[in-house]
């Protein structure tokens, strides 16, 4: 099962390398990771995303709830929480495939910044649902590169 972990800490160096060792220490890969600054410059949010049992999961957030540097823990369930995400995905594009790219884009109002000979680099937010629907239909023109930040989330 795939959880969506929001974890609030101090803004202090090594904060990170801990939380990471903790989940690491407990064999979770992290999916996805994404720290930034609060509304409060001195606490940053960490949206966390990992695979794992309901059981061992809610051992390390209790674990998480000790470190010293950690303010609040929450483990978002489906529909507590809006989440988003970022991706630029570089797409092969030629004469004939560019206006129904642009259609595509259109669609799932994404944004095409950058245009070169052959290919496109387009930008989408969206849910993970969205995010991927959209990579689906960019396959068939070619995918060239991709990054992600990963999912942030917040509590409705």
């Amino acid at each position: 099962m795939r959880h969506t972990i929001s974890v609030l800490v101090a803004n202090r160096f090594g904060v990170l390398t801990r939380i990471a060792g903790l989940f690491s220490g407990r064999g979770y890969n992290i999916d996805t990771l994404n720290v930034g600054p609060t509304h409060d410059e001195k606490v940053s949010r960490m949206t966390i995303v990992v695979k794992g049992d309901d059981k061992v999961l809610d051992q390390v957030t209790r674990q998480l709830n000790k470190l010293v540097d950690v303010i609040a823990v929450q483990d978002f369930r489906e529909g507590e929480y809006i989440d988003r995400q970022l991706i630029l995905v570089k797409v092969r594009s030629t004469e004939r495939s560019r206006a129904e790219l642009m259609q595509i884009c259109d669609i799932f109002r994404a944004k095409i910044v950058n245009v070169e000979p052959a290919d496109l680099t387009i930008e989408i937010t969206g849910d993970e649902g969205k995010v991927e629907k959209f990579l689906y239909l960019m396959r068939a023109f070619g995918i060239l590169d991709i990054s992600r930040t990963g999912k942030i989330a917040l509590p409705r």
